[in-house]
Order: C-alpha cells, then sequence, then structure tokens
C-alpha cells in the first residue's frame, strides 16, 4: 500500500535515482509521450518510470501530433507571453463608455427636474427635451408644440377645426399633469377623484384667423383662472412656431359635475384650494359674445340631419361624450356649398345637457348674413345651430360664421368661389 502511494507520488513529483544519473536529475529530458508513461518497483525498492516513446504519425509527409514533453515545460519554465509594454495611449480609460454614463445621468435628471420642479424663477426656463410640453411664466402656463400631419388636414389643405379642438384638449390635460393635480379621472385633481366630481364644458368661444396647413408647426398655450363662484375658465392661444403669427384663440367655461349622479356640483374648498394657486389673473383671450343664442325648431332651421348616434370611440373616459365630437355633428347638417366654397372663422356653443352612448340625435341648421344663393361674394355667412335628442331635450346650441376660402385652398381660381362641380 505504501509502495502505490509512493508510485502516485512519483509520477507527479519525479524522484532522482539512486545511481545519480546527471540525465535522470533533469526535469522533462527526452521525448517521452506523457500518455504513455509506466512505473515499476525496481529491486532496491526505489520507483523507476519507464516511457513508451513512440514516433509521431506523418501524414502526407509532414509529421503532425501532440507537443512532446519537452516542449510542454520548456513552455511552463519560460513562462506566457509577457503583455506589452505599458504606453501612455493604452492606460487611458475608454471615454466613449464614460461620456455614454455622463450623457445617461444629465437625462435622468432634467427630465425629473422637469416633471417634478417645474415651478422656476424665471419665466420660459425650463425646457421639456421630450416634446410633452413646458410650463412657462412661473408656471401659469402650460406651451406645447404639434406638428399637422397629414392625416389631420382635410380636402382643402388645411387642418380642420376638429384637428385644433383636439389640439386644445390635450394641452389641457396635459397642464394638469405636468401641475401634478392629475386624479384618477379625466382632468380631474386628486380631491376631485375622492367626490366623484369631474370638470364639464358649459360654454366654448374659437376665433380662427388662419388654418395651419400640412407640415406647419403650431405652438399652443393654455392657461387657466376663476369665472364666477363655481366656475373656471380655460383659455387658449395657437400660433405659427416659425413666425409667431397668431392662429388661433379659443375660451371656455367649466364646471364640476357628480360622475355618478349626473348632476352639477359647487367646487369644494378642499378642491379650490388645489387649483387656486395655478389661476392667472387675466382676461379672456376672446372677447365674450353676449349676443343670445335663439333656439332652433323645425320650421325655423333651413337644414336638418336625423338619425345621429354615439359610437363606442365616441366617448370620453367619464363615458360621456367627447365636447369634440358634438362640433362635429353640429355641422353635419351644415350645407355642402358652405363647406366647400367657405371656412370657419369663429364659434360659439353652449353645452346644455350631456349625451350617452344610446341616444339618437338630430341637428339642425339655419343660414343667414348673405345666404347661399350670394356665396360666391366676398361676404360671410352665419349659421344658427341646435343638436338636440331626438325627444326634443337640447344638447348644444350654437352659431357659426363664415368666411369665403383663399384661392390657395382650391388650387387655383378666385377668392369665394364655388367649384365647378357645384356651381
Amino acid at each position: 500500500m505504501v509502495a502505490s502511494a509512493a508510485a502516485a507520488a512519483s509520477s507527479l513529483f519525479p524522484v532522482p535515482s539512486p545511481s545519480g544519473d546527471a540525465k535522470s536529475d533533469k526535469l522533462g529530458r527526452g521525448s517521452a509521450s506523457l500518455a504513455g508513461i509506466k512505473s515499476k518497483s525496481a529491486s532496491s525498492g526505489a520507483l523507476q518510470v519507464k516511457a513508451n516513446t513512440h514516433a509521431p504519425p506523418k501524414i502526407n509527409g509532414t509529421s503532425v501530433g501532440y507537443a512532446t514533453p519537452a516542449e510542454v515545460v520548456k513552455h511552463e519554465v519560460e513562462g506566457p507571453s509577457q503583455p506589452p509594454p505599458r504606453t501612455f495611449i493604452n492606460t487611458l480609460p475608454d471615454w466613449s463608455v464614460l461620456l455614454a454614463a455622463i450623457t445617461t445621468i444629465f437625462l435622468a435628471a432634467e427630465k425629473q427636474w422637469t416633471m417634478l420642479d417645474w415651478k422656476t424663477k424665471r419665466p420660459d426656463m425650463l425646457i421639456d427635451p421630450f416634446g410633452l410640453g413646458r410650463i412657462v411664466q412661473d408656471g401659469f402656463v402650460f406651451r406645447q408644440n404639434f406638428s399637422i400631419r397629414s392625416y389631420e388636414i382635410g380636402a382643402d389643405r388645411s387642418a380642420s377645426i376638429e384637428t385644433l379642438m383636439n389640439h386644445l384638449q390635450e394641452t389641457a390635460l396635459n397642464h394638469v399633469k405636468t401641475a401634478g393635480l392629475l386624479g384618477d379621472g379625466f382632468g380631474s385633481t386628486p380631491e376631485m377623484s375622492k367626490r366623484n366630481l369631474i370638470w364639464v364644458v358649459t360654454r366654448m368661444q374659437v376665433l380662427v384667423d388662419r388654418y395651419p396647413t400640412w407640415g406647419d408647426v403650431v405652438q399652443v398655450d393654455t392657461w387657466v383662472t376663476g369665472s364666477g363662484k363655481n366656475g373656471m375658465r380655460r383659455d387658449w392661444l395657437i400660433r405659427d412656431c416659425r413666425t409667431g403669427e397668431t392662429l388661433t384663440r379659443a375660451s371656455s367655461v367649466w364646471v364640476m359635475m357628480n360622475k355618478l349622479t349626473r348632476r352639477l356640483s359647487k367646487i369644494p374648498e378642499e378642491v379650490r384650494s388645489e387649483i387656486e394657486p395655478y389661476f392667472l389673473n387675466s382676461d379672456p383671450v376672446v372677447p365674450e359674445d353676449s349676443r343670445k343664442l335663439l333656439k332652433l325648431d323645425d320650421d325655423s332651421a333651413d337644414h336638418i340631419r336625423k338619425g345621429l348616434t354615439p359610437r363606442w370611440n365616441d366617448l370620453d373616459v367619464n363615458q360621456h361624450v367627447n365636447n369634440v365630437k358634438y362640433i362635429n355633428w353640429i355641422l353635419e347638417s351644415a350645407p355642402l356649398a358652405i363647406l366647400e366654397s367657405h371656412e370657419l372663422s369663429s364659434m360659439t356653443l353652449e353645452y346644455r345637457r350631456e349625451c350617452g352612448k344610446d341616444s339618437v340625435l338630430q341637428s339642425l341648421t339655419a343660414v343667414s348674413g348673405n345666404g347661399i344663393g350670394t356665396m360666391g361674394s366676398a361676404g360671410g355667412i352665419e349659421c344658427r345651430h341646435l343638436l338636440r335628442l331626438e325627444e326634443g331635450a337640447e344638447i348644444v346650441r350654437g352659431r357659426t360664421e363664415w368666411r369665403p376660402k383663399s384661392s390657395n385652398n382650391f388650387g387655383g381660381g378666385f377668392p369665394g368661389q364655388i367649384p365647378a362641380g357645384n356651381a
């Protein structure tokens, strides 16, 4: 048993021969194959190692095979190859990785500053690099840019009134969100959400000086202020981002409604304390039109469109029809000749009640001003509108003013000229 242990040890740690042979003292001499090492006991009790040597095989006259033990031992003695000497160039760190890390940290910090600490000391100081809008004028005005897409323009190559109204609604909601006041409702604050309160619009005035076209970038500013004891006014200003030209002005009045009972509600003090710090003391961007909106009926209306029904996509998260959809329904009864030769220049709407997903509506329009027979003249046209339920309950009353389209909208011709197909 001792002999076996000695044999195993000698296979790993060679023992010099007692005869003092110089060749056996030198490690790795000879051409013995590592796979062919054999050991046996000598008569003197010493352990002798015998290696079976084999000639390396040849293929096409070329020797192939594993390295000899001498070559392996020589490589181990000499050690691994040394790395190239260190110079100033190869000791520099990887600056691209460091720069990427600094950029990532900077963008993350800038995003946090934009969303959490936007109330700055100087107006127009805060910029949102992610294109979601920014707070300006000491935190009272929200500003956001929009590019007019190809699917947002109509047959006259300009943006539709629906596109502009959607921009107004989007900036209003983003204003509440960026200010940190967005609860779980559609524009509701946290205190409003606790009480099941939502905002509903009661009056909207819009003045359009010029419609943007495909590829234009518009800048939308919006702000809020108080309106009476239980209302809030929100104003918008749309400008050409390149020239600064004012394109559209809009003003609206909003009140609170209980989402469960669908009844109007006073503004609770807890809600008032949330929103009043963001009120900007300013006059309406659109002078209030004090003219009374007269009621229409079947006898006074020139055009009636029946059978209008909301679709599922027309409902918002508060389960009532989006106020932009009401505008589309109002224009459903406008004469096609007006739509083709004139463009909407102003609009006043009074929202009287909401309609549900199962409602059936009727759209009524009465044309005044120059009348349809003189639409080729340079004068404008005024229309009165009514959107009502089929049983007669009023939804929206409205008044619109129209001006002749410019020749550029038709690709030629003269201002106010009716297309040949309708002449």
